[in-house]
C-alpha cells in the first residue's frame, strides 16, 4: 500500500511531515491540499494521512497537533530511521517526547496566531486586527521563543542533543511561521540563529526552502475571494483561539 500525505504547505505541521518524509527518503505520493482555497482534506484512513490542519475533517482543533506528532513517530518507527531522529536512549528520548509535549499548545499557538494576525487576516482575509490584540500575540510569541531557547536549547547544538532530531524539525517550522509574517524571530538572539543555520544545513538547504517556499511568499498572496472568506472565517477564527 503506497503511504498517501494530503498535505497544504502553508500548515506547519504539514511542513514538518513533508521535511521528515523527504529526508529519510520514505516514499510516499503526496496530495496538495489548499486551505486557502476551502479544500478539504479527506479523513484519515488506513496510510492515508491527512495533514491541513494537520489531521483534517473530523477531528477537532485541539487534536490537529496531536494528531501530527503520531503521524511521525509512525513513520519514525515503519520505516526505521536513523536513530537520531526519536532515539532509543530512553533519556534522549524524553526529551524529545518533551518538547512535542510543550510545544502544541505553547509555541505553535503562538506561531499560528501571529501569522493570522499579522498577514492571513489583514491581507487574505481583509480584516484588520486590533493593535492591543497583535501586541498581546508578539509578546505570547516572545515569551515562548525564549522559553524553547533558555530551556530546551540552551547551550546544544540541536534540542535534545549533538544531533538533529524530530523536536528540531517540528519547531523549526513552526518558527517559519512568524518569518514568514514578517518578524524578525531569530534577530538578537544569537544561539537560536545558529541553531536555525545548523538545522537549515542538517535537513539540506534545498528541502528546507523547498518546504517552506510557500510560507515565506505568503505576504504576496491575494486577497480572498468572498465565497471562500465566508467558508474559512467559522474555521479560522476555531483555529486561532
Amino acid at each position: 500500500m503506497v503511504l498517501e500525505l494530503y498535505l497544504d504547505l502553508l500548515s506547519q505541521p504539514c511542513r514538518a511531515i513533508y521535511i521528515f518524509a523527504k529526508k529519510n527518503n520514505i516514499p510516499f505520493q503526496m496530495h496538495t491540499v489548499e486551505l486557502r482555497k476551502g479544500s478539504s482534506p479527506r479523513r484519515t484512513m488506513n496510510l492515508k494521512f491527512s495533514l491541513l490542519g494537520p489531521c483534517g475533517s473530523g477531528y477537532p482543533p485541539s487534536r490537529w497537533p496531536l494528531c501530527s506528532v503520531a503521524i511521525l513517530l509512525y513513520l519514525a518507527h515503519k520505516y526505521k530511521v536513523p536513530d537520531h531522529w526519536y532515539p532509543q536512549d530512553l533519556q534522549a528520548r524524553a526529551r524529545v517526547d518533551e518538547y512535542l509535549a510543550w510545544q502544541h499548545t505553547t509555541l505553535r499557538r503562538s506561531c499560528l496566531r501571529t501569522l493570522w494576525h499579522k498577514v492571513m487576516f489583514p491581507v487574505f482575509l481583509g480584516e484588520q486586527i486590533r493593535p492591543e490584540m497583535l501586541a498581546a500575540t508578539l509578546a505570547d510569541l516572545d515569551v515562548n521563543v525564549q522559553v524553547l531557547e533558555d530551556q530546551f536549547l540552551q547551550d546544544k547544538d540541536f534540542l535534545v542533543g549533538p544531533h538533529i532530531s524530530l523536536a528540531d524539525v517540528v519547531a523549526i517550522t513552526e518558527l517559519m511561521h512568524p518569518v514568514g509574517g514578517g518578524c524578525p524571530v531569530f534577530e538578537g538572539r544569537p544561539r537560536l540563529a545558529a541553531w536555525y543555520r545548523r538545522v537549515e544545513a542538517a535537513v539540506g538547504k534545498d528541502l528546507f526552502l523547498e518546504a517552506h517556499e510557500v510560507i515565506l511568499k505568503v505576504r504576496d498572496c491575494p486577497p480572498a475571494d468572498p465565497v471562500i472568506k465566508q467558508k474559512l472565517m467559522p474555521r479560522v477564527l476555531t483555529m486561532i483561539q
